[in-house]
């Protein structure tokens, strides 16, 4: 039985640090029959020459993520689509698992859980928000999807900046795709985690709000309840760390204020237009 070809598809920007290891990650696959190809928004450290040492394409684009991605499924050539950000590191069994679990379901995306790891109070919180999430399809993402349902859907929104796998996963789930999910994971090393620096990177993506809510109505307070669901059943777990709980529910408000504020600058701005 033949092995068909996946494509991982990394966009990256000034991620020194991590990539080496994402990379290395994805060579080390049990799976045979894997293409990687990263697209670099113009790092100004060694991102591109790393990238250029291991992956088979590499090219230089941007302006975000969602182009990048767009941009590495048009040059990709693989029946399945994997895409991740440079500071993931694949288990070794990721991808013969999710192809595995795609084959046998006839699925068209595989949900693929993600755990959180780094250094700091933090990121510990983050690392424990996380294992709340496990199994909840309006929080996870499906990151093996099949290439020609981007192909017939045009990718990932361009105009969204931090909420784009939201909207992928909601466009599959509004179709009814069948999504299965693995238990093999993804981990996903956010290194030390700051406060400023979580509440920049909100505020950041929260601009991308208005349009991710013309794109997805009511998306953002389904996720909302889904989130307060998936912390009443990871109470259990919440109870097992009282104090990083608290602070994580803290960081959570913190966090729903950065957004509100990115996104009222994003209106004010059209407005202004």
């Amino acid at each position: 039985m033949t092995s068909p070809l996946v494509s991982v598809v990394v966009p990256t920007k000034d991620v020194e640090r991590t990539l080496r290891r994402c990379l290395g990650s994805i060579r080390s696959q049990t799976y045979p029959n894997i293409e990687l190809v990263v697209v670099d928004n113009f790092s100004t450290d060694r991102t591109f020459d790393v990238a250029q040492e291991l992956a088979d394409t590499v090219v230089q684009a941007g302006p975000e993520r969602s182009a990048q991605r767009n941009l590495g499924i048009e040059l990709a050539q693989g029946e399945y689509i994997l895409w991740i950000d440079a500071d993931m590191v694949l288990t070794p069994h990721v991808v013969a698992d999710a192809v595995d679990t795609a084959s046998r379901s006839g699925a068209t995306a595989v949900f693929i859980p993600e755990q959180t790891v780094g250094s700091g109070f933090w990121t510990a919180c983050r690392a424990l928000e996380r294992r709340c999430y496990v199994g909840v399809e309006l929080i996870e993402a499906p990151r093996l999807i099949r290439r020609d349902w981007f192909t017939d859907r045009g990718g990932f929104a361009s105009d969204v900046a931090g909420q784009e796998d939201a909207d992928i996963r909601m466009r599959l789930l509004r179709e009814g795709r069948v999504m299965p999910h693995t238990e093999t994971v993804i981990l996903h090393d956010e290194g030390h985690l700051t406060l400023p620096f979580i509440l920049r990177k909100r505020y950041y993506y929260g601009q991308s709000l208005p349009a991710y809510r013309r794109a997805q109505p009511g998306a953002i307070s389904a996720q909302g309840r889904a989130t307060l669901r998936a912390m009443g059943r990871g109470l259990p777990i919440l109870a097992g760390q009282p104090f990083h709980a608290a602070a994580m529910m803290c960081l959570r408000a913190a966090e729903a204020g950065a957004y509100a504020a990115g996104a009222a600058k994003a209106s004010w701005v059209a407005h202004r237009r």
